[in-house]
């Protein structure tokens, strides 16, 4: 194995026992850049190879969230003298940005996987929206990840100062920087996420100046980008698909398409990291299982009508959390169903292929 190539794409010590079992069986690890219909481009020792998921992975699959992201160290059985590869399975993940799959099925769908620290990129212009951003952020504290606020084009906001109080008020924890991608202003603090051998995603909705920021970061036209539309502010979204590359600097970047509908998913750490003052307010309470609707002594009323907390920020708050709940709901009769069909299928497969008397 060239272990300082695959330290160079983020591999760490941590992985070599999960690994190990695989090792002895000729394997090779290898790290998910690009995603693109069941087709994956892998970096691996024998450089950059072409991926499918073998037949038993895809089998055993309960849901979207089985298979590879963007990100993911996964176990190839490698044809370098092809430049294909076999993925037979998804090493554990340190970290991974999930949300719920676009669609009526309840499915988890694995963003970005392996990340250090997430951009949440938000910007400020008309598309500013702090509700919007708490969503992120509750999915980005549930990844595992460091998150960091950048609030972009900054340029085009006359009240960059007021904006950057509100959102480091609804972003607990979360460094907050404003920048302009077109003046270079505010990115020079962001080179301390950007290590060698440290993964930073690039996450936020739809022409939020993602792909732009990739570009100056990159140093080149890494990323095609559209202009703004007038009327809106907003630029025309351009980024199709989920890919790891890495900088100048040595740090590894993954740009995501645009989210404007950002679905939670599993989510309840997430939630009380992102709404810390809220969980702090509410840990007052008199009573623990108090519902914030008219119990003697609830210390959430009490800072509402104070205005000590927000009532946009308390709403917010109780909003996600009834989606979570309703969510889990039909999650977890979704697993029952998956189950039962998981179970059908193996059953099948041991009457086509009975065991032989010895």
């Amino acid at each position: 194995m060239n272990d300082i190539d695959l330290r160079a794409w983020g591999w760490r010590e941590e992985l070599e026992q999960p690994f190990a079992p695989w090792k002895e069986q000729g394997c090779v690890p290898g790290r998910v850049v690009l995603e693109h219909k069941r087709l994956y481009r892998v970096r691996s020792e024998h450089g950059e190879l072409l991926a499918e998921v073998s037949g038993k992975m895809m089998h055993l699959a309960v849901g979207r969230a089985d298979y590879p992201a963007v990100g993911d160290w996964v176990v190839l059985r490698a044809r370098p003298e092809e430049g294909r590869a076999t993925i037979q399975a998804v090493l554990p993940r340190s970290s991974k940005f999930s949300r719920k799959a676009a669609g009526s099925t309840v499915q988890e769908q694995v963003v970005a996987a392996n990340i250090d620290t997430v951009f949440l990129v938000h910007a400020l212009n008309h598309d500013y929206n702090v509700r919007r951003l708490e969503r992120y952020l509750t999915l980005a504290y549930e990844s595992g990840a460091q998150p960091v606020v950048l609030l972009s084009k900054a340029d085009l906001c006359e009240s960059v100062a007021d904006r950057l109080s509100e959102v480091r008020l609804i972003a607990p924890g979360a460094p907050v920087y404003a920048l302009s991608t077109v003046k270079d202003e505010g990115l020079e603090p962001l080179k301390v996420y950007l290590q060698p051998g440290l993964t930073v995603a690039l996450l936020g909705s739809s022409g939020a100046g993602k792909s732009t920021l990739a570009n100056k970061l990159y140093g080149a036209e890494l990323l095609r980008t559209g202009e703004i539309r007038e009327g809106d502010d907003r630029g025309r979204h351009t980024t199709t698909h989920r890919e790891l590359v890495r900088l100048p600097s040595g740090a590894l970047l993954i740009d995501t398409p645009g989210m404007r509908e950002l679905q939670l998913w599993e989510a309840e750490s997430g939630l009380a990291a992102a709404f810390d003052d809220v969980e702090e307010v509410a840990a007052r309470c008199r009573f623990g299982d108090c519902s914030h609707a008219g119990e003697p002594g609830c210390a959430v009323q009490a800072a509402l009508v104070s205005g000590a907390l927000a009532d946009a920020r308390y709403q917010s708050y109780v909003k996600l959390q009834k989606e979570l709940a309703y969510e889990a709901r039909r999650a977890d009769s979704s697993l029952q169903r998956a189950e039962k069909e998981r179970w059908k299928k193996l059953h099948g497969d041991m009457k086509k292929h009975p065991k032989r008397p010895r």
